[in-house]
């Protein structure tokens, strides 16, 4: 190792005397009798005279030990981009009715209304709830997904339209959710559309049907059939509030504009007391960017409207329509079950049907 010693030739670009100049004591190696003495040197950050001045009256105390002190914790973030809201558990109802409508609409086909109005009805019953289940749709894919066979039924909700001579304690069934009732269709409802055109007050048929039941439920779900005629304008009618099931795509994003045209028009001249009750976010998958944008794109535009409970993609959902039951029955512990149950916590507070 080379050694400086008083006297000796400087370093290039280093004068001997600038260096001995900045260093008082002589720097040898480490390994011989010289040492560093860190005394000689100063240290500006250590200075105690270039600390800052507190002003006495801008000092805090600090709080007492035996208090505790709040730590606000950060806001959980739900799929939705928004704070996640506190969805307590409602109580159990010690009576029961009058029924509060709800229909599950939307114009387009496979946005999930069906799954939704089973699985929501499924988890409203969980709640203690007494939910009527109606299946609006000529395809009477809620009644399959219940375990109904459409094809071997007696009476369905067709014949209730057009046939004075039906009960609706005739149609309504039972199905192995406790506290879940179904009214269940056929094909022959498409028949049921033509044939209301020449009826007085014909969007009207449905809610004076509903009338006759809504003092035993607390809860009345329309499965609406994806259009926008005369069968849908009747359970808009009907309802009391509407849930919009949006499949996270860009073709289903296009027609809530529709949609909510349809509404306006429903509340000025035939139901004034509707309203939206949200818009539903279904097969949402959280891996694709496509999804991610839709999602963000209807927060964007509908706000608080959009509810913060999203249904991602399982492939449980289709299990449960072989098996005809809800998936909160068929696969309870499942991710889909507990969301439909989140979903059901939400439209309670919404409603506040508690």
């Amino acid at each position: 190792m080379q050694e400086l010693h008083e006297g000796s030739e400087a370093p290039p670009n280093f004068p001997a005397t600038d260096l001995m100049a900045s260093s008082p004591t002589v720097v040898a190696d480490l390994t011989d009798e010289h040492y560093l003495d860190a005394a000689n040197f100063e240290w500006p950050l250590l200075r105690t005279e270039q600390q800052t001045e507190v002003a006495a009256d801008s000092v805090v105390a600090a709080p007492p030990e035996d208090i505790p002190q709040s730590v606000d914790a950060e806001p959980v973030i739900g799929p939705t981009g928004r704070p996640w809201p506190d969805l307590p558990t409602p109580p159990l109802l010690t009576e029961h009715g009058p029924a509060l409508i709800i229909a599950m609409c939307n114009q387009k086909g496979g946005v999930g209304k069906t799954t939704t109005t089973i699985n929501l009805g499924a988890a409203l019953a969980e709640l203690g709830r007494h939910v009527l289940l109606v299946d609006f749709d000529p395809q009477g894919s809620l009644s399959v997904g219940l375990g109904v066979n459409p094809h071997t039924l007696s009476a369905s909700i067709y014949n209730l339209l057009l046939s004075r001579d039906t009960s609706i304690d005739d149609v309504i069934d039972e199905t192995n959710v406790p506290g879940l009732d179904i009214l269940p269709s056929n094909i022959d409802l498409s028949a049921a559309e033509i044939q209301l055109v020449s009826e007085v007050a014909r969007e009207q048929t449905l809610v004076r049907l509903l009338e006759a039941v809504r003092s035993r439920y607390d809860v009345i779900l329309i499965d609406c059939a994806p259009s926008l005629g005369l069968l849908t304008i009747n359970a808009l009618t009907a309802a009391d509030r509407v849930i919009m099931p949006l499949e996270c795509e860009f073709f289903a994003l296009r027609g809530i504009a529709l949609l909510t045209d349809t509404i306006a028009k429903v509340q000025d001249r035939l139901n004034p007391s509707l309203e939206i009750l949200g818009i539903l976010g279904t097969m949402y998958d959280p891996r694709t960017l496509h999804s991610r944008e839709v999602l963000e794109r209807v927060v964007e535009a509908f706000g608080e409207q959009v509810f913060h409970t999203v249904i991602r993609r399982t492939v449980k959902f289709p299990e449960t329509t072989v098996a005809g039951e809800p998936i909160t029955t068929y696969a309870p512990t499942s991710p889909g079950a507990e969301a439909y149950r989140t979903l059901a916590r939400e439209v309670l507070l919404r409603c506040r049907v508690a």
